[in-house]
């Protein structure tokens, strides 16, 4: 029963930091993408700034 429960550990330890790895990937990807997303609404509102709308131009 000795040999099993340690291999049950081990089991349990490698599951544990398969999760974790798992884990900080999630992290990383959603950094990723919110860095992403926040420079295309910044790099969107620069150029929105630049060019003047035709529709506001057209208007008296």
């Amino acid at each position: 029963m000795n040999a099993l429960a340690r291999v049950l550990t081990v089991m349990v330890a490698l599951l544990c930091s398969g999760c974790a790895v798992v884990a900080v990937a999630d992290a990383a990807v959603t950094v990723a993408a919110t860095v992403v997303s926040t420079g295309v609404k910044a790099t969107g509102a620069v150029i929105n700034a630049v060019i003047p709308d035709s529709k506001k131009a057209a208007s008296p």
